[in-house]
């Protein structure tokens, strides 16, 4: 078995054209030389540099999420701002064990590609991983994992019990105002939904809300695929949540999967963006497509 890791700058499109090619270049390759030697300290071998990340095997799992973890923790302990100013650098990460093919010194395989799609789904400072890693880790590292429900990544047929990594958890409170700014707490994001020209959001001090055709639903939904009271949003344990109670079901499109999550009667957790499609599948005629973003 093998855990693979994959390790992207958050927003370097953003950074080229702020910096131009030449400076952002320059800054990139010192920052992943940086970060590539956190990994070799924790065991890992860097199978390869993907421009604004890195590509990075471990022998096990533990040394795969301390590495991981140590790097979040740099960053949020000493900011680094490209150029010297704007937003600090953030990475997104995904951590995922299991068969993997080596071919001179490449490595392929599913496990690598869940690897990759976990970081394409992870915000800004975040850490995901899968139940594979949960199961393989001592139950001192696993406390730090909270479960975020099935989800399935672009490309595999079945879905995936995520788990995010709670790396801030009991992070030094005496920590400058400049290392705290750099990640927003969980408690200051706030979920923003739009549908038809309607825009709601919801954050941690707001109450649960309501999707549906029903006059008091926070967005209403008029199209008859969707019950009265369809679907309820909330704040819970630090992560939003979408609950079904409809006759039908409600989809939900995580990121840029192409395969839905659906909901009958249960519930899963929302992460980054995407679409709720209430009553049917989005590639139905004139389906009712509520976008979803979390922001900070």
């Amino acid at each position: 078995m093998t855990t693979v890791v994959f390790a992207d700058l958050v927003g370097s499109t953003s950074m080229f054209e702020r910096l131009g090619d030449e400076t952002a270049s320059r800054f990139v390759t010192q920052l992943i030389g940086v970060l590539s030697q956190v990994f070799q300290q924790h065991q890992g071998r860097v199978v390869k540099l993907l421009g604004d990340g890195l590509f990075v095997v471990f022998p096990n799992e533990g040394d795969a999420l301390s590495a991981c973890i140590s790097i979040q923790k740099r960053l949020q302990e000493k900011p680094i701002k490209p150029g010297g100013s704007g937003a600090p650098v953030q990475m997104q990460m995904g951590i995922e064990s299991g068969e993997v093919v080596e071919i001179d010194g490449d490595c392929f395989g599913d496990t690598v590609n869940s690897a990759a799609r976990l970081a394409d789904l992870a915000g800004a400072a975040q850490i995901l991983t899968t139940e594979n890693v949960w199961t393989a880790l001592l139950p001192v590292q696993r406390a730090a994992l909270r479960s975020m429900g099935p989800m399935y990544l672009r490309g595999r047929a079945e879905a995936s019990h995520v788990y995010r990594v709670e790396w801030q958890t009991g992070r030094d409170e005496d920590a400058t105002m400049a290392g705290r700014s750099m990640f927003a707490s969980p408690s200051q994001a706030f979920l923003e939904l739009s549908f038809a020209g309607q825009t709601v959001r919801l954050d941690a001090k707001s109450s649960k809300l309501a999707l549906g055709r029903g006059a008091d639903a926070a967005l209403n939904l008029n199209d008859p695929r969707v019950s009265r009271m369809h679907a309820t949003l909330e704040w819970r344990g630090g992560q939003f949540v979408l609950t079904d109670a409809s006759s039908y079901g409600t989809w939900v499109y995580l990121g840029n999967q192409s395969e839905a999550v659906v909901l009958r009667r249960t519930e899963c957790y929302l992460v980054g963006s995407g679409h709720i499609v209430p009553g049917c599948d989005r590639k139905d005629d004139n389906a009712p497509l509520v976008a979803f973003s979390i922001r900070t």
